[in-house]
């Protein structure tokens, strides 16, 4: 028997006015606790916690952002005037632009020598961030073959995705995949040390067919030197990503989702047969442009945006798999 009398009983047993008050504050702040951390659990909702439910309140409100991905050693800096275009044409949807390990942001990282690698580094990348799919994906380039990687490995994952200037096997031949006379220019660029402004000026004549002014070349110029000089992509990172391209082999059939191909018959990096045999071979749609180089976003990004807009438009919650109730 305690000293007070009283008999010894569960705490549960016991009457409120008897429970000690250091008991009682203990467990209004263990409740307090978990509510904020969103351990408490819902009558309604008994496997959901409430930070999980707000969770999935906006994941259902949200539309799917568009994933935007590079090509090779390029960075979100370099989409440049794209975005904000993109960003108005396909509102509510966001848009955002995560780098490839070794490039951008993650400069310092060694790039992963294989497609899917590349794309798993992304997705966990977005996951980290607290993004959750489906996403709408753009890739241009290698950027491309790594959603042509995603949408086959994960297509539940995907609504929808846009291909700009890529080139995949097993449609098209290492001669296409590449253009002879960018051969010797891109080796160069691999393997001699030429000052900044060099490499992005050579970078600027295989991927543009702009005929910029004097003053706004120079302007652009600065503004990838700058991010080079920020960003240095190493030469291991650049020749992992040149490798992860040239090994990755596409699926023989489209992954079941929409798909827009989009070329340009200005490219001097990529056949634009490479587009065409894409699109044929899948029996996607394909647009291009009549007179753009490999870096479309550059050359036409106005022209390029309204083109996803319309892809966009057309997508019915029939085609992505919605109820159209």
């Amino acid at each position: 028997m305690p000293a007070d009398g009283a008999p010894n009983r569960p705490i549960s047993l016991q009457p409120f006015g008897q429970v000690p008050f250091r008991a009682v504050c203990g467990v209004a702040a263990l409740v307090h606790s978990r509510a904020m951390d969103g351990t408490l659990r819902l009558a309604s909702h008994p496997g959901k916690t409430l930070v999980q439910l707000q969770k999935d309140t906006e994941h259902v409100l949200m539309p799917a952002p568009w994933i935007l991905l590079r090509g090779l050693t390029r960075e979100a800096g370099h989409w440049g005037e794209f975005v904000p275009l993109l960003r108005e044409a396909v509102a509510p949807h966001r848009v955002l632009t995560p780098d490839l390990p070794g490039n951008g942001m993650r400069w310092a990282e060694r790039s992963a020598a294989t497609v899917p690698a590349l794309m798993e580094a992304v997705r966990a990348a977005l996951a980290a961030q607290g993004l959750h799919p489906p996403y709408r994906l753009l890739g241009m380039s290698l950027g491309a073959m790594a959603c042509v990687a995603w949408a086959e490995m994960y297509a539940d994952e995907v609504e929808a995705m846009v291909l700009v200037n890529t080139s995949l096997r097993p449609f098209s031949g290492f001669y296409q995949r590449l253009l002879p006379r960018a051969w010797l220019p891109l080796a160069r660029l691999l393997t001699l040390g030429a000052s900044p402004e060099a490499m992005e000026q050579a970078v600027l004549a295989l991927t543009s067919r702009n005929n910029f002014s004097e003053s706004a070349r120079a302007q652009l110029i600065a503004q990838w030197v700058d991010l080079r000089q920020r960003h240095p992509v190493s030469r291991a990172s650049a020749v992992n990503q040149l490798l992860a391209a040239a090994r990755y082999r596409a699926p023989q059939a489209a992954p079941d989702m929409p798909i827009l191909v989009v070329g340009t018959h200005g490219d001097r990096l990529v056949s634009p047969r490479c587009s065409e045999a894409l699109a044929r071979h899948w029996r996607v749609p394909l647009v291009q442009h009549a007179d753009a180089g490999h870096d479309l976003p550059l050359d036409a990004a106005e022209w390029l945006a309204a083109q996803v807009a319309r892809f966009q438009a057309a997508l019915s919650p029939g085609e992505l798999g919605v109820s159209a109730e």
